[in-house]
Order: structure tokens, then sequence, then C-alpha cells
């Protein structure tokens, strides 16, 4: 068999089935259920990398094969499904071309910013072992803490107007993902802080979707 199947990638592969039943769910009409997936998808992709690093006899091609997965898997779960759930939500449908081209841009971004960052990062791995401290340009798993959380805001506004920030925040990270500023690597305090703002905004979609099936 091709590939890597160490433990190194297991929550990298997780990631990206858990995406793949989001865009599916999104497809039906269950973006709710889809943001859950994608506030799961990020919690592990959170921790993939520095499970990864636990294996301190790692191969070259273990290594590259890493950069690549993660990429590849990154575009799928913060990339893909990201417009795949705002699109089920109801932007760039009908005469929304302000929203599907917002979409379009921010699909873009992301392929670029992650094409970018593959080719960077075998080049400094090249150069140094030591661990990378600054992102450049904002990193494309934001997008698993900025949807959620923009979620959690919905009951205060109406459709129209939760719609319209939910256009300007994927328009806002997709520049970002391609805009050239050093962005520092969260420390470990602050990926719990992370982790907990996601799984606030998981517990918080989760219990609205679990009530409203109760009274269907």
């Amino acid at each position: 068999m091709i590939g890597i199947y160490d433990y190194t990638v297991i929550l990298t592969y997780i990631s990206v089935m858990v995406s793949f039943v989001g865009m599916m769910m999104a497809g039906e009409g269950h973006y709710k259920i889809a943001i859950v997936c994608l506030a799961i998808s990020g919690l592990l992709d959170m921790f993939d990398g520095k499970v990864a690093r636990t294996k301190k006899d790692r191969t070259e091609e273990g290594k590259k094969f890493g950069i690549q997965i993660d990429s590849l898997c990154d575009i799928v779960c913060f990339g893909a499904a990201p417009i795949v759930i705002c699109h089920s939500m109801g932007i760039g449908i009908r005469r929304d071309i302000i929203g599907l081209l917002i979409l379009l841009f921010y699909g873009v971004a992301g392929v670029i910013r992650l094409a970018y960052f593959n080719v960077a990062e075998e080049m400094r791995q090249n150069e140094t072992t030591e661990n990378r401290k600054f992102y450049q340009g904002l990193p494309i798993t934001s997008a698993a803490i900025a949807l959620p959380v923009i979620y959690m805001l919905r009951p205060l506004f109406t459709d129209e107007i939760f719609l319209l920030i939910v256009k300007i925040m994927m328009l806002a990270v997709g520049t970002l993902f391609i805009t050239d500023f050093k962005f520092k690597k969260p420390s470990n305090g602050v990926i719990a802080i992370l982790v907990i703002i996601v799984a606030s905004a998981l517990l918080f979609s989760f219990t609205r979707e679990w009530h409203m099936w109760r009274m269907n």
C-alpha cells in the first residue's frame, strides 16, 4: 500500500473524514451539524502537529508526506467545508452574486496560501530542525474558530444581517490568508483558550440542534 499510516497522521485523517461528513450534512441542509463537524476538525488540527513531532525517527519521506497530507486535508476541512456550509446557509444562491464571489475568493485564497506554505515549509525544514515560531499570514485553520464563533451570535441578528456578517468574515479571513504579515504561533496557553472557545461553540451548536430535533 502507498501512503503513510502510522500514528503521526491519524488525527489528520480523522479530521478530514469528519469534514466529509460535515459537507454531506450541509448538502442536505443540516448546516448546524456541519458547523459542529467544522469545530471538531479544528480541535483535531490543533494537536495533529504536536502528535507528529513525538515520533523521533521520522524519515524525510515521512516528513514531506506529512506536509503534503496536512495541507491537502486543510483545504478540504477549512477551505471547501466552510464554503459548503456558507452556501447551505444561503450565501451565493439565487442572485447573490457578491456572496458567490466572496466564497470563490475565499477558496482560491486558501489554495494559494497552502501551496505557498508547502513550498516555504519544505525549504525551512531543509535549513533548520527548529519548530516554526511564526505563521506568515493567517492560518487557514482559523475558519474553524471564526465560523462557529460567528454562528454563536446568530440569535442576536435577523437572517439578512447574519448572512451579511458571515460574508464580511469570509472576505476578511480570505484576505488575511494571503496577506504578508507575521502571526505568532500560539503558545500552549493560547491553544488551551482556543480549544475552550471552539468547544463552547461546538456545545452551543449541538445543544441548539438537539433542542430543535426534539421539538420536531
